[in-house]
């Protein structure tokens, strides 16, 4: 038989519902209130460890499995003896004290909403009855719920709750935002979700956390990640993003930016801070990095990549394949493959589509465009835009003053800059 065979829902309650609620014995004996619900955090994310009780004693919690729900609507314990002192070291995520009216990401809608409630279902596995987390309210009907707890009747309460239309999110869509680093209680992250959001919408997501939610999310990210994240936010959010980091941390994101992302986000930092985190970097990608800031951020240099695809003008479709594959910049950015000679001087450009289509025993310099296009790496953005706009280009290549190809700028730093004009 199935798992989901064996585990049935036979209730539904909502958290605010049932916080509060008296909870005794098999023998009627009063032993406390229900005072939160606690989660299992890392690899048992999102189940239910057990129910904590406000007792006469302290702060108390049993199992969840050691709990049933009477009739009456009272919680009744299996065994007194299953509730124990809550200890300081208990590695649980509390729902009404860590989650409720805290900022969540909606891992579905790529967005940042906040927790107003959470919805939690009984459930029969086997003879015995389980609570699990079912979604998050994150609309009016968990709001209505928390400001008229303790004014209507529990039941009238959920009634008129259930008439406001639903807005909540199934929990396996939810991550949750630790905002303080220091506190005992670590909130889940799960990265690897993190890590599948696009770039773009996890900026976005940043953009609308407030300071210390954003350091924790974007400090779980790893440095490929957090590198492709920061390439998508302002400068301004930049600086803010990496102002707890130490220079060791930065240098490692920095590596994986691209080297004119990079160079653009050291350029907006400190001259010491940027010197600093230099110094941390291996020295290949260092050097590209400073190479480009010798130039001037408003020339064509300045939005350059000098990550690209080149080879000798000897070379043949089957080599350029390969140099494809080999390529350890970002792929998606590739337009096609540029020939140099032996002094790196620009003699053609192929598309990738006309790579596509040659022999592999084809001679590049025969699939070579004409005229080759390029700009001086002086040329300045506006000339640059006006170049894009006329020829409708992906990408072009950036010479200097010999004709050595010393970079490619992409449309999309050109629309950037576009829009910020706008």
């Amino acid at each position: 038989m199935s798992t989901h065979a064996e585990q049935r829902t036979i209730a539904r309650v909502s958290l605010t519902a049932i916080l509060g609620t008296p909870v005794t014995d098999a023998q009627g004996h009063f032993c406390g209130k229900l005072k939160d619900v606690a989660i299992s955090t890392g690899p048992d994310g999102g189940k239910v460890a057990g129910v904590v009780l406000k007792t006469r004693d302290g702060l108390a919690i049993v199992p969840s499995q050691e709990v049933i729900e009477t009739p009456a609507g009272t919680l009744e314990l299996r065994s007194s003896a299953a509730l124990v002192p809550l200890k300081e070291e208990g590695n649980y995520l509390f729902l009404q004290q860590d989650l409720v009216d805290r900022q969540i990401i909606d891992i579905n809608g790529r967005k940042v909403v906040r927790a107003n409630d959470v919805d939690l279902e009984w459930t029969e596995h086997g003879s015995v009855p389980l609570l699990r987390v079912a979604e998050v309210e994150v609309g009016l009907r968990g709001a209505f719920r928390r400001v008229f707890k303790g004014i209507l009747p529990r039941a009238k309460l959920e009634s008129i709750s259930r008439k406001f239309s639903a807005r909540a999110i199934p929990w396996q869509f939810v991550d949750v935002i630790e905002p303080d680093p220091a506190r005992r209680v670590r909130l889940r992250i799960e990265h690897e979700r993190l890590a599948d959001i696009h770039p773009s919408e996890l900026a976005d997501i940043l953009e609308d956390l407030a300071p210390a939610e954003r350091e924790a999310v974007f400090t779980s990210l790893d440095e490929e990640v957090a590198a492709e994240t920061l390439e998508e936010v302002e400068p301004k959010l930049q600086k803010a993003l990496l102002e707890k980091l130490d220079d060791e941390r930065i240098a490692d994101i920095v590596e994986e930016m691209d080297p004119g992302a990079a160079a653009d986000l050291l350029s907006e930092l400190p001259e010491a801070q940027s010197d600093a985190i230099l110094e941390e970097m291996e020295p290949e990608e260092r050097q590209e990095v400073e190479e480009l800031l010798e130039f001037d951020e408003h020339s064509a240099a300045g939005y350059m990549t000098t990550e690209f695809v080149y080879l000798g003008v000897d070379a043949t479709v089957a080599q350029a394949v390969q140099a494809l594959r080999s390529f350890e910049g970002d792929p998606e950015s590739v337009t096609g493959v540029y020939l140099l000679d032996e002094k790196r001087v620009l003699r053609g450009a192929i598309p990738l589509a006309r790579l596509v289509m040659a022999r592999p025993e084809a001679h590049l310099n025969v699939l070579t465009e004409a005229p080759v296009l390029s700009c001086h790496a002086d040329m300045n953005e506006n000339e640059l835009a006006e170049m894009f706009d006329k020829y409708n280009l992906q990408a072009l290549p950036v010479v200097d003053s010999q004709g050595r190809m010393v970079g490619v700028v992409r449309a999309e730093q050109v629309i950037s800059f576009l829009r910020e004009k706008l």
